[in-house]
């Protein structure tokens, strides 16, 4: 998506950073894993083939794609020059392929880093990324489909992201979960709607231009 192609989302544990030439290696790395594979529901791709994928997806309005870097520590200051060469973690991506809502994205999350799992980085990229979807894209509902063998992550979007459950297929093995982020008019009236107690992913976070000469793109 081009209107995060040039930006940086900086966070307390994390920074977001548009997907470029230069991580599309370590990314084709990770797709290698059976683990990842699943988890995604993906197939393996070449090198060759997901260097095509990361310049579609960079030009693709449907797709909003951020790869998550984590930080050294909470104090680390993150500037334009040095956000692109903290250690890649994993993704966070919507998808807004809802013809009838144009409001409407689905969210995906990746840790592909097994020690970085289980530590608030994935929260907090969640949130990040759901307030940017909001605030910079216009996002009104946001729906995530998880795996039921995935029991951690449903939890986590049910308990701490103030997501309800929606749908659920026995033939794909996985729910469907929903957010109904609050409309200009409610925000004026302070009212909410029955599933949107936005207190739950407001998230903090600064964002930086990144440096011309550090876009591969």
């Amino acid at each position: 998506m081009r209107a995060n192609e040039r930006i940086a989302l900086v966070g307390e544990k994390c920074v977001l950073v548009p997907y470029l030439k230069r991580h599309v290696e370590h990314y084709n790395k990770w797709m290698q894993s059976p683990e990842l594979l699943e988890m995604t529901a993906s197939e393996p791709l070449t090198l060759e083939e997901e260097y095509e994928m990361q310049e579609s997806w960079r030009v693709d309005e449907n797709k909003c794609t951020f790869i998550i870097l984590a930080k050294d520590g909470p104090g680390q200051v993150i500037t334009a020059k040095n956000a692109l060469s903290q250690k890649m973690v994993g993704d966070v991506n919507l998808f807004f392929n809802d013809h009838d809502d144009p409001h409407s994205a689905e969210i995906e999350i990746m840790i592909a880093e097994p020690s970085y799992r289980r530590k608030g980085l994935g929260l907090e990229a969640l949130r990040m990324m759901m307030t940017y979807a909001y605030q910079a894209l216009g996002t009104k509902r946001i729906t995530s489909k998880i795996s039921t063998e995935n029991k951690g992550s449903i939890q986590l979007f049910l308990m701490q992201l103030g997501f309800v459950q929606i749908g659920y297929s026995e033939i794909f093995g996985e729910v469907t979960l929903e957010k109904i982020l609050p409309s200009n008019a409610q925000e004026e009236e302070g009212q909410e709607s029955c599933n949107s107690d936005d207190s739950v992913i407001q998230a903090q976070f600064e964002t930086l231009e990144l440096d011309d000469g550090n876009l591969d793109c």
